[in-house]
């Protein structure tokens, strides 16, 4: 009779518990989703998604614009006025200003830093207006240059390049939601998606971008949004796509720049890139953008674990090309290097972050020495690299690429026709001169 009666109230306390349990108050989501979206910030993010959220700390996104007035430890280097203009000073002619007048902050007007792998620079405010200083700290090559210095304080920072550098921008507001690349960026607001139960499974995953699930070729838009450049087509003068969210058309938003539309100072004749965050104008001309390779073929946004390389991909060197390539033609360039660094010639360092040639093409083409003999202007892969700096570049391309592509026929021709003559020289708008010498001497 006990053991019956002690059953009974064990029975009815575990259903009062699952009755207390089943009297959660139903979440209306319908009142949720009819709210404006906002941002919520990275760390609302990780109360769910903590692995992603390490990771992602990890990765330079996390640390592209950091609060200086926070933490003194954000400038990678001892920052000293007397360092800076005698670097600087080393700089004259070539800049703009002389180095005994070009604007220094005092560090304690340094409100964030940008940057921290290449180059660093540094924002300070003017009249509730955020600006960056005219100074750059080059980390590889250990020395500060200029930045703008003739112009730095008509350059506001949300609008020349706060979009790509922090989280939820708002130009009419002049603010942002958060510091550097934050979630985000990449997988859009995330109020909605944050503020619905777990067990709305269906729901809450339709609230926010997962770039793994949209197309090829509308994830592949996301990372071109920063990593490319042009102007927006929203708000004149911004210089990053304003009003583009995750899963949307970045054509719509965004026009490419180019060398044909008079940006010659971030493109060499050939369209390839020269200046930085242009992977994305570099890749839509290749084979991979053609075949449908896009960055995250190659390239992680975050991952577990510690990066095998700087650029995030998913093997280092040559071996991340192996993964899909297989070298079978070892004739000419092929046999010369042998230790197979398809990196190396097929994308060349010529553009620049914080020095000249610190960054490689996204076109994934060899330069040939041809080129460069076309063109001065023009760099080529083989020179990029020290052992051929100074060589022959028509000897190079008779030992390298002779019988691949097109012939020097054209040049002895012309060489031995026009000896002696001098090279036309076309001006650019820009003042740079482009020597042809596939054209006949003008008269």
């Amino acid at each position: 009779m006990v053991n019956g009666v002690s059953k009974l109230l064990s029975f009815c306390m575990v259903m009062v518990f699952l009755s207390a349990c089943g009297s959660e108050t139903p979440v209306d989501i319908d009142k949720i989703t009819a709210a404006p979206k906002k941002y919520v910030g990275s760390d609302q993010c990780k109360m769910c998604h903590l692995e992603h959220f390490d990771s992602w700390k990890m990765t330079s996104h996390s640390r592209s614009t950091l609060d200086a007035q926070q933490s003194v430890d954000v400038i990678v280097v001892p920052y000293d006025e007397n360092a800076i203009r005698d670097d600087l000073a080393e700089l004259e002619p070539s800049i703009k200003v002389p180095a005994s007048e070009i604007f220094i902050p005092k560090r304690e007007e340094i409100k964030y830093a940008i940057g921290g792998q290449w180059q660093q620079r540094f924002i300070v405010e003017r009249d509730g207006v955020l600006y960056i200083a005219p100074i750059q700290y080059n980390i590889d090559s250990h020395r500060w240059v200029n930045y703008h210095e003739e112009d730095w304080n008509q350059r506001p920072w949300l609008q020349y390049c706060g979009g790509c550098h922090a989280t939820g921008v708002d130009l009419d507001r002049k603010n942002f939601s958060e510091l550097s690349v934050g979630c985000e960026s990449c997988h859009g607001k995330g109020s909605w998606h944050a503020a619905l139960p777990k067990v709305a499974v269906f729901e809450k995953r339709q609230t926010i971008v997962n770039p793994a699930k949209l197309s090829t070729g509308a994830a592949v838009q996301i990372c071109g949004s920063c990593h490319g450049r042009g102007m927006s087509t929203k708000v004149e003068g911004a210089h990053w796509p304003v009003g583009y969210e995750p899963g949307k058309s970045l054509l719509a938003y965004y026009e490419a720049t180019s060398y044909a539309s008079g940006d010659t100072e971030n493109f060499y004749v050939n369209e390839f890139s020269k200046g930085h965050h242009q992977q994305y104008n570099d890749w839509v001309k290749s084979k991979h953008y053609t075949e449908g390779v896009s960055c995250t073929s190659c390239h992680f946004v975050h991952q577990i674990g510690l990066p095998p390389t700087r650029s995030q991909t998913s093997a280092a060197g040559s071996q991340q090309c192996f993964q899909c390539h297989e070298m079978v033609n070892k004739a000419k360039s092929h046999a010369i290097h042998s230790f197979a660094n398809c990196v190396g010639c097929h994308m060349p360092r010529i553009a620049k972050n914080a020095e000249s040639g610190d960054l490689h093409s996204h076109v994934f083409v060899t330069l040939l020495p041809i080129d460069t003999l076309r063109n001065p202007a023009v760099p080529n892969s083989c020179q990029t690299c020290h052992a051929h700096k100074d060589a022959d570049l028509r000897q190079l391309h008779r030992d390298a690429f002779q019988g691949f592509g097109e012939s020097l026929d054209f040049l002895e021709q012309s060489s031995a026709t026009e000896e002696k003559k001098e090279p036309d020289i076309e001006i650019e708008e820009a003042g740079e001169e482009l020597f042809d010498l596939s054209k006949p001497k003008k008269k």
